[in-house]
């Protein structure tokens, strides 16, 4: 276990995480730059590379939530991820494959008050297994529209913030993908009366 060379500040805490290799393959280098700026700055490795099943805790030297991680494997290959959100989770997984690997650590930004006919709600994950898309709509919509997680996963024990618009319905419909593709829906339940739904 590696810890990426950083200087510690109470303003940078806040974007830390774990950098996951599980790519099979060895990386030699890591470069974690703000989205903002176009200059991927220094490998954060130095001089140590990180094998197969290995991790290395990232402190970036910046205070940006929003970064852009790339890898560099043994034989010249890159992975990147671009515009991960280091504020929302405690990992970033690098599989070899450029997929989705960010685990979101909790909800976000959640509505402090909520008024009548709201059916926003706090997504809680209790199936036991990692959840690789999530899809809400209104029982209205038409379509699921996109996936609520984008580029990151949601593993058990966490949870994920929904934000639906009031007033049109309180019924919703889920529907959520395993990592092994496996599909499950759930659909008209009832949020405007509560505050979470807990998937099991």
């Amino acid at each position: 276990m590696l810890a990426a060379a950083a200087t510690l500040s109470p303003a940078s805490a806040q974007n830390r995480f774990w950098l996951i290799n599980q790519s099979g393959q060895t990386i030699e280098s890591a470069f974690v730059s703000p989205s903002r700026l176009d200059n991927w700055g220094p490998d954060i490795l130095g001089q140590s590379m990180l094998g197969a099943g290995q991790q290395v805790h990232v402190t970036p030297q910046a205070t940006d939530c929003v970064l852009d991680i790339r890898v560099r494997y043994q034989g010249g290959r890159e992975e990147t991820k671009m515009q991960v959100n280091a504020c929302s989770l405690t990992r970033v997984v690098f599989s070899g494959g450029g997929g989705a690997g960010a685990s979101i650590r909790g909800s976000g930004a959640r509505a402090t008050t909520r008024v009548a006919g709201d059916p926003s709600f706090s997504f809680v994950n209790r199936s036991g297994s990692v959840i690789r898309e999530l899809y809400v709509s209104l029982n209205t919509d038409r379509s699921w529209g996109r996936d609520r997680l984008g580029e990151q996963v949601l593993e058990p024990g966490y949870d994920r913030w929904i934000e639906l618009p009031a007033g049109r319905s309180c019924a919703v419909d889920v529907k959520i993908v395993y990592m092994n593709g496996r599909e499950q829906e759930r659909r008209g339940l009832e949020t405007c009366s509560r505050s979470e739904i807990v998937w099991r």
